[in-house]
């Protein structure tokens, strides 16, 4: 299941996308428009921040915004940031690969053989979709 983070750092995403502009927008305002707690929001924010996703602005007027295109902002990335490896098991992972422990014979593994086609599957759908595609 999505956690709570991936879920909320997706709609704050979106909600920023979907401005009329790119001028910085206070936190207060994402959490009260999203109904995500701000302290929970923060932690968030800074992670997309420290990932390149997102700027920020101190003092009078400041907040955060978009330093990249929607377009150029790949829903694949923005999981693996949030939320970790995509594949529901380390074996079938490409990014995070580890051999289970209880695993005789990976390439005769039930489970792995259908977690890697369930990865496959997801990452072609993230891959596929940019925070455009999905904001609008």
């Amino acid at each position: 299941m999505l956690s709570k983070k991936t879920k909320y750092g997706i709609k704050a995403l979106t909600y920023l996308a979907r401005r009329e502009n790119n001028d910085p927008v206070q936190i207060a305002e994402i959490a009260k428009s999203e109904h995500i707690s701000i302290k929970f929001l923060e932690s968030i924010l800074l992670l997309l921040r420290n990932s390149g996703f997102l700027g920020a602005k101190k003092g009078k007027g400041g907040g955060y915004y978009l330093i990249k295109d929607p377009k150029d902002i790949s829903m694949a990335k923005v999981y693996r940031i949030l939320e970790g490896p995509i594949a529901l098991l380390p074996c079938a992972s490409h990014n995070f690969y580890e051999r289970c422990d209880d695993c005789d014979d990976e390439t005769t593994c039930a489970a792995r053989r259908l977690m890697t086609e369930v990865r496959d599957n997801t990452l072609k759908i993230l891959e596929s979709n940019s925070l455009a595609d999905i904001a609008f």
